[in-house]
């Protein structure tokens, strides 16, 4: 039989490596600039992931941080939570991001997929929930950022995943060739 908690914890943690893995070798800056016109950058994915963490594995279960992060609001609307500000640490937002993990761990470990749980910011009529619904949004959310970050670090550094890393620099310069030409036939057609 297959253990589906322990297979979603599973997900979630490898998911979470990867964000965390996104960050190696980058200087301050490029973990903090804003990748994107929303201003998406490898940092603020990794504080908001904290924060998620936190509230959907720990607060939805009466379970809040021992100590509350630096952006924490009394309304998750409000909070800073997608960028850095200037005296927040790289050292210091990978740590919060560890220990919500390891928090959110703890509820998955000592509760079952049906405990009941309460997120205080959803509508009237649909805050309470279970520690799986919140588990599997925990996963999606995760892999979700973690593909965003694989995107972000290939443009900033050209930096892939592990399993992309095996091909050369040539292999890549075909392939994205080969991709290119196949576009440029709708280039000239729609053109």
């Amino acid at each position: 039989m297959v253990d589906l908690k322990g297979e979603l914890l599973k997900v979630l943690q490898g998911s979470r490596a990867v964000m965390l893995a996104k960050l190696d070798g980058l200087p301050e800056y490029e973990r903090r600039r804003p990748a994107t016109p929303t201003g998406t950058n490898l940092l603020g994915l990794v504080k908001h992931l904290a924060g998620l963490e936190y509230g959907y594995l720990g607060e939805s279960f009466g379970r809040p941080p021992i100590e509350r992060p630096s952006w924490f609001r009394d309304d998750p609307y409000d909070e800073i939570d997608m960028w850095a500000t200037p005296d927040e640490s790289s050292d210091y937002i990978t740590g919060v991001y560890r220990q919500a993990c390891a928090h959110s761990d703890l509820t998955v470990a000592e509760l079952d997929l049906n405990s009941p749980g309460h997120v205080a910011h959803w509508p009237d009529g649909h805050r309470e929930t279970t520690l799986g619904v919140l588990l599997i949004r925990m996963v999606a959310e995760t892999a979700q950022h973690a593909g965003h970050a694989d995107i972000i670090r290939e443009l900033t550094d050209g930096q892939v995943t592990a399993a992309d890393a095996t091909a050369d620099a040539a292999f890549w310069r075909n392939h994205r060739t080969e991709i290119q030409e196949a576009a440029n036939h709708y280039r000239q057609v729609s053109g």
